[in-house]
């Protein structure tokens, strides 16, 4: 049986999406409420971030989520946050445990385990 390697995600679906959707980069950007095509571009190429704001109205224009628009950064972001949670999990497992870290620790396994 041939195994499967998994695939590895783009940083951003955005210009697959434009495409699909015939629009330009100057059309998506009037449609963002960003300042030019240029931005758009920057966007697509992963040269830069787009901001919260920009990144939902995509998802407004897309109809899509934002983990799906951002695949690739959403799945780096949610590791390096995982980790985190796994690092301040150990430290508290470490100090006295309270009710108020008990419930820390809850939200910190739902974070590890998402």
């Amino acid at each position: 049986m041939p195994t499967q390697m998994a695939s590895r995600k783009l940083p951003n679906y955005l210009r697959t999406h434009r495409k699909r959707s015939y629009l330009t980069q100057v059309e998506v950007a009037y449609l963002l409420g960003v300042r030019n095509g240029a931005n758009i571009s920057r966007y697509e190429l992963h040269r830069r971030p787009p901001s919260l704001e920009t990144a939902i109205a995509y998802t407004v224009v897309f109809g899509e989520p934002i983990q799906e628009l951002l695949a690739g950064s959403y799945d780096e972001i949610a590791l390096v946050t995982k980790e985190r949670a796994r690092r301040l999990s150990s430290k508290l497992r470490q100090s006295s445990a309270n009710l108020r870290d008990a419930r820390k620790l809850e939200t910190l396994d739902r974070i590890i385990l998402s």
